[in-house]
């Protein structure tokens, strides 16, 4: 708001320099105290779920702000007991509009859940699709069959998401090589 309400003065032809300079000292302000929170957030979060932290951070696309904010929101990823309900709680979870033959809107996310969630692994799966072999194949697959990109990009999120989550429950650090075999007797 303070970005805006100084972009707005410097635009609008003869600013006030006080005015200016009073929203410059706001802004840094607000900066330094912003920093100071983050800091005293990451401590705390470290006492509690260094582990999983750490483990987080291996898998492509994730950094570290990501990392801490996953690990707040789902506090450590203890009020979930599997990645759909992860993915559900972000509101990424595909929504059919259908009623009899009436009515047949398209397929839509639900977007009923954290916002702030949603908006992080969006934001990821552009690395995610760079770095992180199963999120671009997954992107590549979908793009492949006539989809839009934006499509590809919640089923990235999705996939970062669930890989978040099995890093989390297992407790080991993502391996770009492992696959799960299914062994028959």
């Amino acid at each position: 708001m303070l970005k805006n309400k100084l972009h707005g003065e410097t635009v609008l032809g003869k600013p006030s320099k006080a005015v200016v300079s009073s929203i410059k000292r706001s802004l840094k302000q607000l900066e330094k105290e912003i920093d100071n929170l983050e800091v005293k957030l990451l401590l705390l979060v470290k006492e509690a779920h260094q582990d999983v932290l750490t483990r987080l951070k291996t898998i492509p696309g994730i950094g570290n702000k990501t990392a801490l904010m996953l690990v707040v929101l789902t506090d450590g990823f203890k009020r979930f007991n599997s990645g759909g309900e992860l993915c559900s709680y972000a509101g990424l979870t595909p929504i059919i509009r259908k009623s009899g033959s009436s009515v047949n809107g398209r397929s839509r996310i639900s977007k009923i859940g954290n916002q702030k969630l949603r908006n992080l692994l969006f934001m990821c799966s552009f690395n995610a699709c760079k770095y992180n072999k199963a999120c671009r194949a997954i992107y590549e697959r979908i793009v492949a069959k006539g989809k839009s990109k934006k499509l590809a990009l919640i089923a990235v999120c999705n996939k970062l998401l669930k890989q978040a989550f099995a890093i989390a429950k297992s407790g080991l650090i993502y391996d770009d090589g492992y696959r799960s075999v299914l062994v028959r007797n």
